[in-house]
């Protein structure tokens, strides 16, 4: 009988340790592209894409390449492993998760785009109720 008491607890402690590092690693903050050079670790970047400069896909390596500027106007160069995300030329806001290298560049693992909604109204679209 107690060796069906240990293994269980044995199986139950695994699966603790599993769901904390698990959670630890999906667990990622928002910073900007100063803190995100600073940080060693995986962080979300928040930025709009900078039109001016444009994207790029190569089909070679299958990384989209573009720039974002964040909030504070810190650019950077952010690499991304595949296709642009969908939508991407009509974003309001871009988010890219990864980490900066050593060669200067943001290398994202995923980018995602916040798009207008088109439910949102348009200024002179709002009636006034009475």
């Amino acid at each position: 009988m107690k060796l069906k008491v240990i293994i269980a607890s044995v199986v139950i402690i695994l699966f603790i340790i599993f769901g904390s590092v698990s959670f630890l690693q999906s667990n990622v903050e928002y910073t900007d592209v100063t803190g995100a050079m600073q940080k060693h670790k995986k962080v979300q970047l928040k930025g709009q894409w900078i039109k001016d400069k444009g994207s790029s896909f190569d089909p070679a390596t299958t990384q989209f390449t573009f720039f974002l500027v964040d909030d504070s106007g810190k650019e950077c160069k952010v690499v991304l492993d595949g296709a642009a995300p969908n939508n991407f030329e009509l974003a309001t806001s871009v988010v890219a998760k990864g980490r900066f290298t050593d060669e200067g560049y943001f290398h994202a693992s995923e980018v995602l785009t916040k798009c207008p909604s088109k439910y949102e109204a348009q200024g002179s679209d709002v009636k006034k109720q009475s």
